[in-house]
């Protein structure tokens, strides 16, 4: 319970961070100037032992820290703002949900390797034949395209949308148009 700690008073205070190596995570308390490590829990999965919500309060939380040599503590942490602990929590929750879906993806991938597989590819001797509708064979030339007519030298100019205005009349070359009345 989060009520029994000297939450006026705490032992330590510094930054947290959390890095992951494989599927374990670590939380990192450092030191908030010189980003000295302070203590270090690894957490291999969540929620677990290595990390507990404390039963009285959403920012607190139960940590065990493991030093180099195997000796681990329990130590309570807290968050001073609730989305802090919030975010606390789904960074931990998003790295396992990447650890389930990447062991979900690899036990796939060895049970395709362990199944029969599936062969579509053309036997020898083996033809299809396609009919797409709308389209008549051409006598004489097979797979020749329809002929396109010639572009004219001018350029034409396009009619008027339907209730449009009539034209502009063209101007020759390097005329403006006078003021309008």
């Amino acid at each position: 319970r989060a009520a029994e700690w000297q939450l006026d008073q705490p032992a330590w205070s510094g930054r947290m961070r959390i890095t992951a190596k494989g599927k374990v995570a670590f939380i990192k308390l450092e030191d908030k100037t010189s980003g000295e490590l302070f203590a270090q829990a690894p957490v291999e999965q969540f929620p677990g032992i290595a990390v507990e919500s404390v039963t009285d309060s959403s920012r607190y939380f139960v940590i065990r820290i493991e030093d180099g040599n195997g000796r681990r503590a329990f130590i309570g942490v807290g968050f001073v703002d609730r989305g802090d602990a919030f975010d606390f929590n789904v960074a931990l929750q998003d790295h396992f949900k990447w650890v389930r879906q990447q062991s979900e993806l690899a036990r796939q991938a060895q049970s395709l390797d362990e199944g029969p597989r599936l062969d579509l590819g053309f036997k020898e001797g083996q033809t299809i034949k396609l009919n797409i509708a709308n389209m008549k064979k051409k006598e004489g030339a097979a797979g020749s395209a329809k002929p396109r007519p010639a572009a004219p030298a001018a350029l034409s100019r396009l009619p008027p949308p339907p209730g449009g205005k009539a034209p502009v009349p063209a101007l020759p070359c390097g005329e403006r148009p006078g003021p309008v009345a």
